[in-house]
């Protein structure tokens, strides 16, 4: 399968956009080359702000497009824009109901040898508990494209988390992404892994490996975090034994807790998470580190068997 990072997919996504639609606009905060909105740069210079290392700042300048009726995008690292903005976010953008998109990259442990203080695996649940923010996670470069013109056509603010690593495509051109719909990509009566990111890719390789010993497992891809597609994870839940969640980010707060505030109320299930348990990352490489922690298809095998019993 090809490879390509989501943050790749966002930066030329942007271009594609930049050619039918003048209103988009673009900033970023002295971090154009990593975050890829320099592919936007290159070809609509004067539609392209760099606000420099100055993230509330950057927030700040993208509600002011916004009330002037463009639709900007603002990308930085994901630690930057959901941590050291967050008031500019919650007060600036979000409490006034601002069309902004908000677009980090670099989120989650994969980020690599930045380290701890770099990889942000807290932001999901930063930007799920500010009223009225859509929250996005795309599993690869074709979910990203169709997520970035998705969120120009709704009217409101939208977080969509990017990463920095090669990921592999396992979506096609005909795959229908709408926000707050989740995609089943295998069927299954057994246990259901309800995956977003670069789990999802992992999510399927296990369903895989547990289809040649019989167990079916079936994969739901959570691209859409909030809201919740509460009618197919409660579908999951009456049709199948129990739930794995499976995220690049704290098991506090992001995917999995959505999972389980929504079933606890609607049809109490058992729920296993797999994500980071509080705790910070450290330096390596991105693959390296998505072993240390665990985020792989080897663990959700052991995990969904463990459960079986």
């Amino acid at each position: 399968m090809s490879k390509k990072s989501t943050r790749q997919a966002y930066g030329e996504a942007l271009v594609e956009l930049g050619r039918i639609n003048n209103d988009i606009v673009v900033l970023d905060a002295d971090l154009s080359k990593s975050t890829k909105t320099d592919l936007f740069k290159k070809e609509f210079p004067k539609r392209h702000l760099n606000i420099g290392i100055a993230e509330a700042d950057l927030m700040g300048t993208a509600a002011g497009f916004a009330t002037c009726g463009k639709i900007p995008f603002a990308s930085t690292f994901a630690m930057f824009a959901a941590g050291r903005a967050f008031e500019q976010i919650r007060n600036t953008i979000a409490y006034p109901k601002l069309n902004v998109k908000i677009a980090p990259t670099h989120a989650g442990i994969s980020v690599g040898e930045d380290g701890g203080s770099h990889q942000s695996i807290e932001d999901i649940a930063l930007m799920r508990a500010i009223p009225g923010m859509v929250v996005l996670c795309p599993c690869d470069a074709v979910e990203t494209k169709k997520m970035v013109f998705a969120a120009v056509e709704y009217n409101g603010p939208v977080y969509l988390r990017l990463g920095r690593l090669d990921v592999e495509t396992v979506l096609d051109d005909n795959y229908d992404f709408q926000i707050g719909i989740a995609n089943t990509l295998r069927d299954g009566t057994d246990v259901t892994i309800v995956s977003t990111g670069l789990l999802t890719q992992e999510a399927l390789k296990a369903a895989d490996e547990l289809a040649k010993e019989n167990i079916s497992v079936r994969v739901i891809n959570c691209g859409t975090i909030k809201p919740l597609d509460g009618e197919t994870i409660l579908k999951a839940a009456e049709e199948t034994k129990f739930i794995i969640t499976a995220e690049e980010h704290s098991v506090i707060g992001g995917l999995g807790s959505a999972v389980s505030e929504f079933l606890s109320e609607t049809h109490p299930t058992l729920i296993k998470k797999l994500g980071v348990y509080d705790k910070f990352g450290q330096s390596g490489k991105g693959t390296e580190l998505l072993e240390k922690y665990k985020l792989t298809a080897t663990k959700l095998i052991s995990m969904v068997k463990e459960n079986l019993k």
